[in-house]
Formats: structure tokens, sequence, C-alpha cells
């Protein structure tokens, strides 16, 4: 029988899974507290009996993935990582600084399949998903490397969430448990390029975390030569989705739109966009594209994204565009994997 990495399983299941050993249910509240103190060794559960301890280590282990290589921006203090996880294959973390405290940017699957035409991190497909435990452990890492509390959580790394749907629901419900990592649900945003069918399943689940939507472009045209995941699900199926999360959270949804020369910045565009989300509960963050190695894309002059962002603005729209974070040390998700594994 595998072995069950403990750090994946929420308190309830990690209780259940220590009274299947016969134990008391307090035992499974310690092993919890242990684990989420950062400690990877049965052995330092000292108040666990040695039997006990035995036990655990026939039929479980705690993930521990390694910081492979680090880097750290002397623009503005932004640390990124390559992790190492125990298959040997890597992923990536970033985190920010910001006068509210740290955000950390997290990645929910090894590549991905999704295939946008401006992402590094689709290059090579998708190679696998991460256990909840994984996706925890890179937050957990980070903390202890930096030595500050982490308050905000972006699951906006590598991978597409929602195509992780089991795993990453998890994850929230295990990062959010007072006695873990207790971080709220309202400090976590989880973005997606618009798996319609799990953006309801997530709304009815009636979690309160941020939803941001890689949406990119206004017409499905633009959007489908943008984002595969276009030819599946029209912009209408996900405005209608969107609707429907906004029925059952009343959360601001956030619409996150790369900025691309002469592709999709236009001022017809910020009309289109501005139609398309009228009367919506929602914001667009406006990101100038980041270069990708395979691309020929260009960012959008200065001039372009203030007039986008005040077209949006006086329709009503709020908007706002990102500031670059991290640009000397490849920030971006996915540039600084691919170049891993391409010397690899």
């Amino acid at each position: 029988m595998a072995k069950i990495d403990l750090l994946s399983l929420t308190s309830e299941e990690l209780i259940k899974f220590t009274q299947d050993l016969g134990q008391p249910k307090f035992r499974g509240q310690q092993i919890f507290q242990w684990i989420h103190k950062g400690v990877k060794s049965f052995e330092d559960m000292t108040n666990l009996s040695k039997d006990l301890r035995e036990s655990l280590k026939e039929k479980a282990y705690i993930t521990d993935i390694k910081i492979e290589e680090k880097f750290v921006s002397k623009i503005d203090g932004t640390t990124k990582y390559l992790f190492l996880l125990e298959d040997h294959n890597i992923i990536e973390g970033v985190v920010m600084k910001y006068k509210h405290g740290l955000t950390a940017c997290i990645s929910s699957q090894v590549g991905c399949s999704m295939g946008c035409s401006f992402c590094a991190s689709t290059k090579g497909g998708l190679v696998r998903n991460l256990m909840a435990g994984e996706i925890l452990d890179q937050i957990q890492t980070m903390q202890l490397d930096i030595g500050e509390r982490i308050s905000n959580i972006v699951l906006m790394g590598s991978g597409e969430p929602l195509h992780n749907f089991k795993e990453v629901i998890s994850f929230l419900k295990i990062v959010n448990d007072e006695k873990g990592l207790n971080i709220g649900n309202r400090h976590i945003t989880l973005s997606t390029c618009g798996l319609v069918p799990e953006i309801k399943k997530l709304a009815d689940l009636q979690i309160p975390i941020n939803l941001a939507i890689s949406l990119h472009a206004p017409t499905d045209e633009l959007r489908t030569n943008l984002m595969p995941i276009g030819n599946k699900y029209s912009i209408e199926e996900l405005i209608d989705s969107c609707r429907y999360y906004l029925s059952k959270n009343n959360r601001r949804i956030t619409f996150e739109y790369s900025l691309i020369k002469g592709v999709n910045d236009m001022e017809s565009h910020a009309k289109q966009l501005s139609l398309l989300l009228k009367g919506l509960l929602c914001h667009v963050n406006l990101i100038p594209v980041n270069l990708v190695d395979e691309g020929n894309f260009e960012k959008s002059k200065n001039e372009a994204v203030k007039k986008f962002a005040d077209i949006l603005m006086k329709s009503g729209i709020e908007a706002t565009v990102r500031r670059e974070m991290g640009s000397d040390i490849n920030a971006a998700c996915g540039q600084l994997r691919n170049r891993h594994v391409d010397k690899a």
C-alpha cells in the first residue's frame, strides 16, 4: 500500500487516519499541529509515543520540497524560487513585498496544458498535478527561508488551478485551518483561464476566496487566437459563469487582461471590454505582457496602456495597471523553470 502524505490531509482527514491506527482523536490534532509548524520528521514529534512514530513511518510521509535555486530582485526585493519536488520535477514560487505584508504566488501543477500563447508556463505541456501538500509546502518553505509570515496567497504560478480541482480545494481548506497556517479566504486569490464548469463548482462550495479570470480579449475570435480554452467555452459562457459565481459569493471578480502591442490594446478593444463587463461587480487588472522567449509579442506602449485604462474607468469599470515585480530576475511564472529544464 502506498504511503499517505499527511500534509495533503485536512485536519478531519488526519484525525480519521490516526483513529484508523487505533489512536484517540487528540493524536491527530497533535500531528496536524506539528506538520503545520513545518516539522518534517516523525522523530521530532516528541509528545507522540515511539510506537506511534514507528507506525507513522511505515504508513505515511510528510511532503518536503527543497529550494533548488533562489533569486532576489535588487529592484523591489521580490524573491523567486525554483523548488525541487521529491520526484525531481521543478516548480516555481514567488514572494512579493507590499505595504500590507508578504504575498506568495504559488504553483498548482508541474507545467500546464492550457496553451496560452503569451505564457511561459505552458511550454512542454502538463507534467502532473501537484498534491495539496506540495501546494502548501511552497508557502511553508518560503516562510521558513524568509523568516516572515506570508499573509496573502495568489494561485497564479504554473498550472491551471481549476484543472487540479480536488487537490486545490483540499489545499484551500488546509491553509485556512486556524490550527494550521490560518490564512483567511479573503486573503487568497485563485486565477483561472476560464474552466466554466469548475467555476460553477467552486461557486457552489461558497468558499469566499477572490476569483481572478484570465480574459485577455473582449471577443471570441481574438481570445481563441490567444487562448485555446476559447475554443471550448465562449466568452458569453464564461461571463455567465462569473455571474453565477457572484450570485453565490458576492465577491468582486478580477479580470486579468495582458496588453499586447497591436493585438488587443486598441481603443476599440477597450470599448468592447467595457460593454462586455458592464453591470458586473468586477475590477480589471491590466498587465503589460511579459516577453516569452518563444513568442513574438511586444508590450504595449505606456500611452496605450493609460488610454485603455481611461476608457474603462470612464465607462464605470474599475481598472488598475499591475506594477511589474522582480523584472530583473524573470519573476513571471514559467520563465525560470523553462530555462532550468532546458539546461538539464
